[in-house]
């Protein structure tokens, strides 16, 4: 499956994806350490 980064909207492989968080119980995927690390400082900001 295909998920969108929610940092920059690449789309990222789910099963290849090096860099994923998990906020409010849904799992995200990153296309880089940058994107994720910009998610976790502030999730809230960032989940749909």
């Amino acid at each position: 499956m295909t998920a969108v980064d929610p940092i920059c909207m690449m789309k990222v492989d789910e099963k290849g994806a090096k860099f994923t968080s998990s906020y409010d119980g849904k799992a995200y995927y990153f296309c880089s350490a940058g994107c994720k690390r910009t998610f976790d400082s502030d999730p809230k900001k960032h989940a749909d």
